[in-house]
């Protein structure tokens, strides 16, 4: 048999308040590789800027890199630092995340030569082995920018309707 959905149930009115509506954009798809040698961050971001993408959403990359700096998921405030640091070969198993003029926000998943899996958020210095093969979906209608969040300590995500 076959799960069954229960809607939950109603809130009442002391309930913590309901997050704003998601925002809502047609979308466009840009294709695009990366050669060897090349910043997957800083190509990503230079890809917003040249063609003023103010909001797009990475939806599949495949390819490797010769090297790989990652945050880890237990970098808080009090601890940025948590970081990886790859000076070998590695397949990029999943890439995905937000771009905008003003910056991003990547996670990837990457894995080496004996297959083990590494992941978490993308720093600058993950550079191209042979190639990454991205596509980008481009949000017309939408603005992502960067705000600071003072629970987590990071600069987290703030959407808009574009009025550029």
């Amino acid at each position: 048999t076959s799960p069954r959905f229960h809607p939950a149930p109603r809130a009442m009115a002391s309930a913590a308040p309901v997050p704003a509506m998601p925002a809502m954009s047609a979308g466009q798809f840009c294709a695009m590789r990366l050669n060897p040698g090349d910043d997957l961050k800083e190509s990503l971001l230079d890809l917003c800027r040249q063609r003023n993408m103010a909001a797009a959403s990475v939806v599949t990359c495949v390819g490797s890199l010769q090297k790989a700096s990652i945050r880890l998921a237990d970098a808080n405030r009090e601890r940025s630092d948590q970081e990886l640091h790859f000076d070998e070969k590695l397949e990029i198993t999943s890439l995905v995340g937000t771009l905008g003029s003003e910056g991003g926000h990547l996670h990837i998943s990457v894995a080496n030569k004996e297959g083990r899996v590494f992941g978490g958020h993308v720093l600058p210095g993950c550079q191209i082995f042979t190639t990454a093969e991205i596509v980008v979906l481009h949000l017309p209608e939408l603005r992502f920018s960067r705000r600071m969040d003072d629970a987590t300590g990071f600069r987290e995500l703030h959407v808009e309707p574009n009025r550029g």
